[in-house]
């Protein structure tokens, strides 16, 4: 990578975290609430790890993943295991937002983020991809 390449990544992080930031302000209570349960992680893009766990391949526009267990499949007999955790990935959720013909446009850019928090979010609580899909978080 370039230095002008490191300056442009660098630029398009910070870009990406004010909108983040912007959309977390904009969240109701409970949300960060829950948020303070299973914390928020953001990442570039997935690990070799994840894409290979969800059969993915490197191209993919991954945007999030859910890890943990779901609160409608734990039981009183689970043991604790690794902790609950959202994990957003910046390159997939910027690609997604500047996919239209216009680019990158700031109000996509937080759709997208609001859309693909509240996506696994969702899968905290139990919802299928289907699911969320019928509800608009797709």
């Amino acid at each position: 990578m370039t230095s002008v390449d490191a300056i442009v990544d660098k630029k398009l992080r910070d870009l990406f975290d004010c909108h983040l930031e912007e959309v977390l302000a904009k969240l109701p209570q409970s949300v960060h609430a829950l948020l303070a349960e299973v914390p928020l992680h953001v990442e570039d893009y997935p690990s070799q790890q994840v894409i290979e766990e969800l059969g993915l391949t490197k191209e993919s526009n991954l945007c999030g993943v859910y890890s943990g267990v779901p609160l409608d499949q734990r039981t009183i007999d689970d043991r604790p295991g690794p902790p609950d955790v959202v994990t957003i990935y910046r390159e997939g959720i910027i690609r997604l937002a500047a996919g239209g013909t216009e680019g990158l446009l700031s109000e996509e850019l937080r759709r997208q983020i609001r859309i693909t928090l509240l996506h696994e979010l969702g899968h905290h609580h139990g919802f299928s991809e289907d699911d969320l899909e019928d509800l608009g978080y797709g």
